[in-house]
C-alpha cells in the first residue's frame, strides 16, 4: 500500500470514528461500552462541528472520493440530529440551543 492510499484509509476511518461517535451520542446506536442506547446531543453536535471544522480546512486537498464520502457523512449526520433534535428531550444529558455548525463545510 502505497503512501496516498494509506492517508486515504486513515481519513475514512477517522471520519467513521466520529460518525459512530455522533450517531451514538445521538442515541442512534448502541454504545458498545455500556450496552445501552445513550442520549446527549450536546456531544453529537461536537462530533457534527468537528467533522465540519475538518472538512473546511482540507478544502481544495481533498480527493473527488474524499469530498464526496465527508459531504455525505456531514449530511446524514446533519439529518439525524435534526430528527433527534425535535424528539423531546426526556434525557438528554444537556440539549443544546443550536443545531450543529453548517456554513464551515458548505462550498
Amino acid at each position: 500500500m502505497n503512501a496516498a492510499d494509506k492517508n486515504e484509509l486513515l481519513l475514512a476511518q477517522l471520519i467513521f470514528m466520529f460518525q459512530t461517535a455522533s450517531l451514538q451520542h445521538m442515541g442512534k446506536l448502541k454504545n458498545p461500552m455500556t450496552d445501552k442506547i445513550d442520549r446527549d446531543l450536546l456531544q453529537a453536535q461536537m462530533s457534527i462541528d468537528i467533522l465540519a471544522m475538518m472538512h473546511a480546512k482540507m478544502k481544495g486537498n481533498l480527493t473527488p472520493g474524499e469530498e464526496k464520502m465527508f459531504s455525505g457523512v456531514l449530511q446524514e449526520l446533519r439529518l439525524n440530529y435534526v430528527d433527534e433534535a425535535s424528539k423531546p428531550a426526556e434525557n438528554d444529558a444537556a440539549k443544546p440551543a443550536t443545531p450543529p455548525a453548517e456554513s464551515a463545510a458548505k462550498p
